[in-house]
């Protein structure tokens, strides 16, 4: 039940046929059909492994409000045992059982916890628990919040998939006011979920099949033929995740709630500081509230500002899985952020201008896209042939024939590279026009997309990236 199959359309078209029936009914009654069709959705998604998210909302709901009655050294104790117990599951299902295998190697025993499935939202509707619990402690958050209104919050299906992660006084505010859902909304809804589509099911997917070849055996394939899967992946991570995140803000503004974008044309970025402020940036902003401000920030001088840094980028690796290799992505990121951090009195001293930052938008696109190696591949001597065969078998020579045998994959390559020079101010323009065009031009635009994906789809739909983590 991914948002780019039949099925979920299918379904979400059935479900907002009775959202609107019961649009003006009391607030109770709209919230707990939104909370039965979530978890609805989520059971089909993981089964009776469902039953972790209604029962993490009651606890970590029913702790904070007794946290929130209390004083001083109990009140922070409390707030971590809520953390703790917050954590757990996703600690067992994540880590458990690679945790268990490395014990089990370093003890030589015979024990070894069994590999389960990882329920899918787990890692957000933690991370949305965790940031309430912690709004409420640091009294960021004063709204008094009934548990039927915490269940939807956690359980909201457009953020379950992928997020964005939703903070409390973002989304609180919203589900209380009376006929949220304008026709401005509604429409901007539908802008997101067609671009979103157009960036997951129609470009994502399709390159994705050729990228996989690469990262599976760099070695049978020239360097040429490996950078360009290696761009096809630093698209593709970005295509798959901010198209999802698209669909997931518009699924939310048809049901009247207007989401903070996830994605802020990262790959325009002129410094690694600036792509971690454009690229998942409901996931950033939760590290820097959540754990590099806590560890000091900025606040205690250069040596400490770069430790903190290095602590919450080795933290955001191994959140996105336990391997080696994302404890390797995280320790790059946060050693270039340090870099960066240290040479900022250097950097401030050279002028802006068309080169300098033409110049500083190619080396975090560098940076950024050599960090992504890592990333996607499954052990370092992947990694080590896929860079042993750009940087020493690179010819050039391959370009022709590469761009007659994969004409479509390279022309969607192509375009959603030139895409990063299309400016906020013209994106903003064209989004607007949308909005305001008849709802004739809507539907075509639409059944245009529609047929796109018709034309492209492979026969495999390929998962979603972040389904993993």
């Amino acid at each position: 039940m991914v948002f780019t199959t039949i099925q979920f359309w299918a379904s979400f078209i059935t479900f907002l046929f009775f959202f609107a029936l019961l649009r003006r009914t009391k607030h109770e009654l709209l919230q707990l059909y939104v909370i039965l069709a979530s978890l609805g959705f989520f059971y089909l998604s993981n089964q009776w492994l469902m039953l972790l998210l209604p029962a993490t909302a009651l606890v970590s709901w029913m702790l904070t409000e007794w946290m929130s009655e209390m004083r001083g050294g109990w009140r922070r104790f409390m707030l971590f045992f809520i953390v703790t117990l917050d954590l757990l599951p996703i600690l067992f299902f994540k880590y458990g059982h690679p945790l268990s295998e490395l014990m089990d190697q370093m003890l030589t025993t015979n024990f070894s916890l069994p590999s389960i499935a990882l329920p899918i939202g787990i890692s957000f509707y933690t991370f949305q628990a965790i940031s309430y619990s912690v709004d409420i402690y640091r009294r960021d958050f004063n709204l008094k919040v009934t548990f039927l209104e915490y269940l939807f919050y956690l359980s909201f299906f457009p953020l379950l998939l992928a997020g964005p992660i939703t903070r409390a006084k973002t989304f609180f505010p919203q589900i209380r006011r009376e006929n949220p859902v304008s026709e401005r909304l509604l429409y901007l809804g539908l802008w997101l979920i067609i671009l979103g589509i157009i960036k997951k099911a129609v470009i994502a997917d399709y390159i994705a099949q050729y990228n996989d070849w690469i990262f599976s055996t760099p070695d049978a394939f020239s360097g040429f033929e490996c950078l360009m899967g290696l761009l096809g992946f630093t698209m593709q991570i970005y295509l798959d995740f901010s198209g999802y995140s698209d669909i997931s803000i518009g699924i939310a503004a048809m049901l009247g709630i207007r989401l903070r974008e996830n994605f802020a044309f990262p790959y325009r970025s002129r410094n690694l500081t600036d792509f971690w402020h454009r690229w998942h940036i409901s996931l950033s902003t939760w590290f820097r509230d959540y754990l590099y401000i806590p560890l000091g920030g900025n606040r205690h001088g250069i040596l400490r500002t770069c430790l903190s840094l290095f602590i919450t980028m080795l933290a955001a690796g191994i959140w996105h899985g336990s391997t080696l290799m994302f404890l390797i992505w995280g320790a790059l990121h946060g050693i270039g952020l340090a870099i960066h951090k240290i040479c900022q009195p250097i950097l401030r001293k050279i002028r802006d201008n068309c080169l300098t930052i033409s110049i500083s938008r190619l080396l975090t696109f560098c940076f950024v896209t050599l960090s992504w190696t890592i990333f996607r591949s499954p052990d370092l001597q992947t990694a080590q042939q896929l860079f042993s065969a750009i940087f020493t078998r690179m010819d050039f020579s391959y370009a022709e024939p590469f761009f007659m045998a994969r004409t479509t994959w390279c022309i969607l390559l192509a375009s959603s590279m030139l895409s990063l020079f299309v400016g906020e101010r013209l994106y903003r323009h064209a989004e607007a026009k949308f909005i305001y065009w008849p709802w004739i031009m809507k539907l075509l635009t639409f059944m245009l997309v529609v047929q796109i994906v018709i034309e492209l789809h492979s026969s495999d739909i390929q998962p979603f990236l972040y389904f993993r983590f």
